[in-house]
């Protein structure tokens, strides 16, 4: 009853005055959760088409990683929340019977994968073009800082923005992480993400929502009462602290100790990668980095696609290597 809740309540929400209806690729790293659900009742509300291409199972820190020359075999275990069943194919329509009909889609791979089977399968296919928006998320907890490099959230917009297509990722409070499909927050960060595409539809007009090669990252604070929204950057200041040790049972942090033990788990003394959260203030010239104004605002922080260097810094780079090029022409 809660799910139908959901969906009833997700469905209320408005379409903005004046929209136009966009063709949408719905990806994530975390497949079929709350917040997926809640943000898809919320575009088709305001008369969007939209397709959900996402991992089998959580992906979170596989960022732009690809299983290349792969197959995907049939499935050995239920993708999360039953969106799909062991024998069902690697790849295809979720199985799960309380999801629209051809709308949904899982992938038994990474985020990139099911972004990809989502543009260029089932979006082609429905469209004969590319899809107008692609939307990743919005992710169980925040990407913020130096994470996105390895985010499959944000990797997805990187991907989708570098063939040139408007891309937003969009990451919630970690409170909205979970296995209950019905978190009510979820409607919230959904209909505010509404909000966002409506504002840029309003300037956009019949054209694009974004600039070619650029797309966005938003992250909405655990709290969301009071939250405004603000212009962001990555910036320099990481809310995340991540490191390798040599031996996770003696080193591990406070955050990887809590999980463990949320999860019945033994630390093992083993190498591995260790987490924990960074509490501390900015520095000068930190204050606008998305890290520290998403700890209680919703932030807007704009990324260029890929690793293209600005035309003026690559001359400059160009001037300081000269001796090491032939001129033009030879």
């Amino acid at each position: 009853m809660r799910l139908v809740h959901l969906l009833l309540s997700a469905a209320l929400v408005a379409a903005p005055a004046g929209a136009s209806a966009r063709n949408i690729v719905l990806s994530n790293d975390d497949g079929l959760s709350s917040n997926l659900i809640a943000l898809y009742h919320a575009l088709k509300a305001a008369e969007h088409d939209v397709v959900v291409s996402v991992p089998c199972t959580g992906q979170s820190g596989q960022g732009a990683a690809l299983a290349i020359g792969q197959p995907l075999v049939p499935l050995t275990a239920p993708c999360i929340n039953d969106a799909a069943q062991p024998g069902d194919p690697g790849a295809g329509p979720m199985t799960r019977e309380d999801l629209p009909q051809g709308d949904f889609y899982y992938v038994n791979g990474t985020p990139i994968m099911a972004l990809l089977q989502g543009i260029e399968l089932v979006g082609m296919e429905r469209w004969g073009a590319e899809p107008d928006l692609v939307l990743s998320g919005p992710n169980e907890g925040q990407n913020v800082g130096a994470i996105v490099l390895s985010s499959g959230t944000v990797s997805n917009v990187q991907y989708a923005a570098l063939r040139g297509l408007p891309a937003i990722a969009l990451s919630a409070g970690a409170n909205t992480e979970g296995e209950d499909l019905a978190n009510p927050l979820s409607v919230e960060v959904a209909r505010l993400s509404l909000d966002l595409i409506a504002v840029l539809e309003k300037k956009a007009g019949a054209g694009p929502l974004l600039p070619r090669g650029v797309s966005l990252n938003v992250n909405f604070p655990d709290k969301l009462e009071g939250a405004q929204w603000r212009l962001s950057r990555i910036g320099t200041f990481n809310a995340y602290s991540v490191g390798f040790t040599g031996n996770m049972a003696e080193s591990a942090s406070p955050t990887i100790r809590a999980m463990a033990a949320a999860r019945g788990m033994e630390i093992p003394q083993l190498p591995g990668i260790n987490f924990d959260f960074n509490t501390g203030p900015p520095a000068a010239g930190q204050e606008n980095d998305e890290s520290i104004l998403s700890r209680q605002h919703i932030t807007v922080s704009p990324m260029q696609a890929g690793y293209d260097l600005h035309p003026a810094a690559a001359d400059l780079i160009g001037w300081n290597l000269a001796d090491l090029f032939l001129p033009a022409g030879e």
